[in-house]
């Protein structure tokens, strides 16, 4: 039988575009609800187990969440601290680095923000003050991702291992400064003085959104245009693709004459940078001092918003918003329904492990699927 006689099979669909966002979209709607419910169990589990029927947890939740401006107003502060971070670890990513030291990053951010914002004069005021607070932060916080960057690529040192050691150098320099008189200690008048800065001047300080009764600054509308500028950036210029070709295969994207090295290195810089922009603006928050533990776990909290996010900018501040209203609805939690604040992490941990197993999975399923045959 001739081949020609042979009647040929339907032929496959055409690949569209459109079709495969759609794919990947349910695909990720599935993991991400999946995860959601898992959590949600876990919590009402956690929340019985304290004595607290699932209702009354529910309700003192909801209402840390959005019973008040204020809460809200925190729940918005807190995410643009993770949305900043998680850029910045979004960007490194796309060039194909691992930034897991934000929260050494962001303390240089603080300690540069403070060394600014103490020695302003009260005159200057905010429109001149506060910018320099913010790029004293990212000037410092990309100042010290720029050190593992450099050991990266001339080295060839792994930024995971670098980035992580900074961590503790830099929370170490953030105790050193607040003990020192001759640093950013607040002057001694009393055994019971604290070991922290002067607050800062109030041109310094982040202004209000100016939103009713809600403590919520600038730097929810800071993060927010960072968030839409790294988009623009990675999505829609040469920039970013330049980035996306060096995260695929740094050997080919040398091949090809683009320059490795620099793309690296502002990648990662940037990422301090946003880092440290973060630390500035807790600082710039009230009670705007510069003290010990301010960081509060920000900088692992924020990593995880971007390995959740997955590369996806929108993500990164669902992700983040959802993490900001879940740390405000903890502390409710605790004083309404005697359910541990702690409950809350918990429960961030198994949606965390929830999609970390899907990813994991899915790969294991893209490995292990047998590849189709050559036709003749």
């Amino acid at each position: 039988m001739s081949a020609d006689t042979i009647e040929a099979g339907p032929r496959p669909a055409a690949w569209s575009p459109g079709k495969l966002r759609g794919q990947v979209m349910s695909r990720d709607v599935w993991v991400y609800g999946t995860a959601v419910a898992a959590a949600a169990l876990v919590g009402v589990l956690l929340a019985s187990g304290s004595g607290a029927s699932p209702a009354v947890a529910g309700n003192a939740l909801w209402d840390g969440m959005f019973g008040s401006p204020y809460s809200f107003g925190s729940a918005l502060n807190t995410a643009a601290v993770l949305a900043l971070i998680a850029t910045g670890f979004t960007v490194a990513h796309r060039a194909g680095l691992v930034n897991v030291g934000a929260e050494g990053q962001l303390a240089l951010g603080g300690i540069a923000a403070t060394a600014v914002g103490v020695h302003l004069p009260d005159s200057v005021p905010p429109a001149a003050g506060v910018p320099m607070v913010l790029l004293a932060g990212f000037a410092a916080g990309a100042l010290w991702a720029g050190i593992a960057a450099w050991l990266r690529v001339w080295r060839g040192t792994s930024e995971v291992i670098t980035t992580l050691l900074l961590n503790f150098v830099g929370l170490g320099l953030v105790s050193l400064v607040v003990h020192e008189s001759g640093l950013l200690r607040q002057p001694v008048t009393s055994v019971e003085t604290l070991p922290q800065s002067k607050p800062l001047a109030a041109g310094a300080r982040l202004p209000l959104l100016g939103l009713s009764q809600s403590p919520a600054t600038i730097a929810v509308a800071v993060a927010l245009v960072a968030l839409v500028i790294a988009a623009i950036v990675l999505r829609r210029t040469a920039t970013g693709v330049r980035l996306a070709a060096v995260g695929h295969s740094e050997a080919a994207s040398a091949r090809l004459g683009l320059p490795v090295t620099r793309l690296r290195v502002t990648a990662l810089a940037t990422a301090g940078g946003l880092a440290g922009v973060a630390g500035a603006g807790l600082v710039a928050t009230v009670p705007f001092v510069l003290a010990e533990n301010f960081t509060s776990g920000y900088g692992f909290a924020g990593l995880v918003v971007g390995l959740l996010a997955r590369g996806s900018l929108l993500a990164v501040g669902g992700v983040a918003l959802g993490f900001g209203l879940l740390t405000a609805g903890g502390i409710n939690l605790q004083v309404a329904a005697s359910v541990p604040a702690s409950s809350v992490q918990v429960v961030q941990s198994v949606l965390i492990l929830c999609v970390a197993a899907a990813v994991v999975f899915r790969q294991r399923r893209v490995r292990r699927a047998p590849e189709p045959e050559a036709v003749a």
